[in-house]
């Protein structure tokens, strides 16, 4: 599968939303298959993990978040499951997966309730472990500082708006992963 072909569909303009996508999904995919190369006893799916990462946040055109140029009617947090939604249509239930258990360190059922967030109401944490590594290799990279890496710290600290299971989750993945 060519990931171009897909993110040329909804992002066909060479502007910086699209530049911003596309150096953002790069040090994701990067990342992830840094993890990849590092613990083959995994047996990630070195392609899926690159198409993935690629395309887990093909969603953020339909958010407003106007810092990183994007002018949509939905608050950003929507960007997965709406990503989702796209990969969904294009026949990519899989790739979809990836898009909606992505934010945070993926959202509970009961950090949504708790936190009463604009979001479908289901279980929407990573599962597969290429759900994972994808997510996890997210929470390194911001939108707005596309030349920085961040440390595991401040990835930590991103995480705490989300909630104390994300946290975990995240913790538990640095001692998997790194």
């Amino acid at each position: 599968m060519d990931v171009i072909n897909i993110i040329d569909k909804y992002y066909p303009e060479a502007n910086e939303l699209r530049h911003i996508l596309l150096t953002h999904s790069r040090s994701v995919a990067d990342k992830a298959l840094w993890v990849a190369d590092r613990h083959p006893e995994l047996g990630l799916d070195r392609e899926f993990l690159y198409e993935a990462a690629m395309l887990h946040d093909i969603g953020i055109f339909l958010t407003d978040a106007p810092d990183i140029c994007c002018t949509g009617p939905n608050p950003y947090i929507c960007h997965g499951y709406l990503g989702a939604d796209l990969m969904r249509s294009e026949g990519l239930p899989r790739h979809a997966l990836v898009c909606e258990r992505h934010t945070g360190a993926g959202l509970s059922l009961k950090e949504i309730e708790a936190q009463a967030l604009p979001v479908p109401h289901r279980e929407m944490v990573p599962v597969s472990l290429e759900e994972q590594v994808v997510c996890f290799a997210d929470k390194f990279f911001s939108k707005t500082r596309l030349d920085a890496e961040k440390s595991v710290e401040k990835a930590r600290k991103s995480l705490v708006k989300y909630g104390e299971e994300g946290v975990a989750r995240f913790d538990g993945w640095c001692r998997e992963f790194l």
